[in-house]
């Protein structure tokens, strides 16, 4: 070991203060942005705690390496170190801006020396994100630092990237002649004031269309388009540079961020009606909501870890998003076929860059604004897929209309117009006859005589299809005690909210109807072990209902029997089969789901 270091300091002797590991990179001064100082020398420092000297002697050591990424350094922890070279091939002096490549380091540091001068590494620049915006010596949304080299000078720089504790690092930075680096920073951010203007006028549009309408869809699209606008400008560093150029912080973008990812499943669920038709995707929508909340704390909170994990999760989970608006489509929607490829855009891009972030994807200009542009065209898709929902809207009121006034036109004759005016009267005496000798007037559903009469047609429609059928009768646990205890009207809510729990979570096609008292009849298509499942998603629907009475919640149970049909038993034994499983229920401590079984008369689930 001590032959090694005599040796290291023989060489440093002879070759003064390191000789190039690899060669500088030449210029000239007309550098527009495709050299790059490369990743073939990069250095980590895990706790980012290790002084200048402590990096100089690593490179000389020979610890600094070659990122093997496709660009990016992942999600680790600490500081990156990268050391380059730059020689001027030319006789005049040359002034050069280079520019890291993008929004998400939190603070560059720049140390610069020349091959063999004995002072060593001095400071050249340190930018920071917390810093006022005004501490940079070049005006740009991302970091860019000058550089400058006499005549056929050659001058070596360590370069120190950290994002403050956790966060993806891009060792490379592009070279710049100054005047064509303004010249393009200029057309970025007229494109991106374009886009944001874009946005601007679709959240006015829409703002105006939810006035006129009413409708929430135009209202949660505007809310979602002025969301993208904050979240990109503040992502992409234009937040810093134009608005907020004092006392700017990280976590502003990751709240920004979380917001817009918020606003813009929110619209989804309203657009797409997922609660409604795809109840189960809707969950997973919700996930997604869920996550993103957590990236909002964590931004508020400022958790580096959290929000970065966070945004790569919410970014890989877009694609469901566009897997809802296709099973709408499949489903009939025909706009929902337009959302879906408008999201698929954007969806695109995001994890595009999600894979760049970790480094399994170059970093390129593409990929770099990929997000915002495909951002901007999926409002716009989204925008036509609105047009086509209020198109549909409108033709089928212009249906309504015509079948209106052609209505009209059949009545021109007094009499006519007599006879049919009598006739409706007596239809709806008629049809309000029938409700009411059908409808237990408490609860609004199916009394005893009409459940029975609907039992009847459906059991006799199930035989002929070979169709399950299960009958489910429901009992209030202790439902004299809630008379007794609270009154007979606390008594006739907690009946009125039981049937409406029940009706909310059945099918129309379902048989629901009141027996008697608290005694209810659910008669579902179903086989036995489904009608297990439903009565026990019911048992607990049932058990979440609270009421408010005597300054108190109220909560009660429901015991529940169940007997399945089978071949040559009558709608009158189904009844008295599930009314013996309901009273074994009773038996056992109520709040129960038993099902009756011919060979023990009752077993509990």
């Amino acid at each position: 070991m001590a032959i090694s270091r005599w040796a290291l300091l023989l060489v440093l002797l002879i070759f003064p203060f390191g000789a190039f590991a690899l060669e500088p990179i030449e210029v000239d001064g007309r550098e527009s942005g495709d050299k790059l100082t490369g990743q073939s020398e990069v250095w980590h420092d895990p706790d980012d705690s290790q002084p200048l000297a402590s990096i100089v002697e690593a490179y000389r050591d020979g610890e600094f390496g070659p990122l093997l990424s496709a660009g990016s350094t992942g999600l680790k922890k600490g500081a990156f170190w990268s050391h380059f070279a730059l020689r001027n091939v030319t006789d005049s002096p040359v002034t050069l801006s280079i520019e890291y490549v993008d929004h998400q380091l939190i603070e560059l540091s720049v140390f610069q020396r020349e091959p063999g001068a004995a002072s060593g590494y001095r400071p050249l620049i340190n930018l920071s994100m917390n810093k006022p915006f005004d501490h940079r010596r070049i005006s740009h949304n991302r970091f860019v630092f000058p550089v400058s080299l006499e005549p056929r000078q050659t001058r070596e720089f360590l370069v120190r990237f950290s994002s403050d504790g956790a966060g993806f690092v891009f060792p490379s930075m592009r070279i710049w002649n100054p005047d064509t680096l303004r010249s393009n920073h200029t057309l970025e951010t007229g494109s991106i004031a374009f886009l944001f203007g874009g946005f601007f006028l679709m959240s006015i549009f829409a703002l105006v269309g939810g006035i006129a309408t009413g409708s929430r869809t135009f209202y949660a699209y505007s809310v979602y388009a002025l969301a993208k606008i904050i979240g990109w400008a503040t992502i992409l560093g234009y937040t810093h540079q134009y608005l907020i150029r004092e006392d700017f912080h990280w976590r502003y973008m990751s709240i920004s961020g979380a917001v817009t990812i918020l606003c813009g499943l929110i619209f989804a669920r309203i657009f797409l009606q997922t609660r409604r038709y795809t109840a189960k995707l809707d969950y997973v929508l919700l996930l997604m909501m869920a996550n993103a909340g957590v990236l909002l704390i964590s931004g508020l909170f400022a958790i580096k870890v959290l929000a970065l994990v966070t945004i790569t999760i919410a970014l890989l989970l877009y694609p469901v998003t566009t897997v809802v608006g296709i099973v709408r489509w499949r489903q009939g929607s025909g706009e929902a076929a337009v959302f879906a490829l408008a999201w698929s855009l954007l969806m695109i891009g995001l994890v595009v860059q999600a894979f760049r972030d970790l480094g399994y994807v170059e970093h390129n200009f593409i990929n770099y604004y990929w997000p915002p542009f495909s951002s901007f065209t999926e409002m716009l898709t989204i925008m036509a897929a609105i047009g086509i929902k209020v198109r549909r809207l409108r033709q089928q009121k212009l249906v309504a209309e015509k079948q209106y006034r052609e209505h009209l036109e059949q009545s021109r004759s007094e009499l006519q117009q007599l006879v049919w005016a009598r006739t409706r009267e007596l239809e709806a005496a008629k049809r309000l006859a029938e409700v009411e000798a059908s409808t237990d007037p408490l609860t609004g559903i199916r009394n005893r005589r009409s459940f029975f009469a609907d039992a009847g047609l459906y059991l006799k429609l199930a035989q002929r299809k070979h169709q399950p059928i299960s009958l489910l009768m429901f009992d209030i646990d202790h439902f004299k005690s809630i008379n007794d205890n609270y009154g007979h009207s606390v008594g006739d809510e907690a009946l009125r909210s039981f049937t409406r729990t029940i009706f909310e979570k059945t099918r129309e096609t379902d048989i629901f109807g009141r027996l008697g008292g608290e005694e209810f009849g659910l008669l579902i298509a179903e086989d036995a072990q489904n009608a297990r499942h439903t009565a026990e998603r019911l048992r607990d629907c049932i058990a979440a209902i609270e009421l408010e009475a005597a300054g108190c919640n109220l909560q009660f149970t429901s015991s529940i029997g169940i007997a399945s049909w089978q071949p040559g038993i009558s709608m009158e034994t189904l009844l008295k089969h599930a009314d013996r499983a309901l009273y074994e229920a009773k038996r056992r401590g109520r709040n129960q789901v038993v099902e009756y079984q011919p060979e023990t008369a009752a077993v509990e689930l």
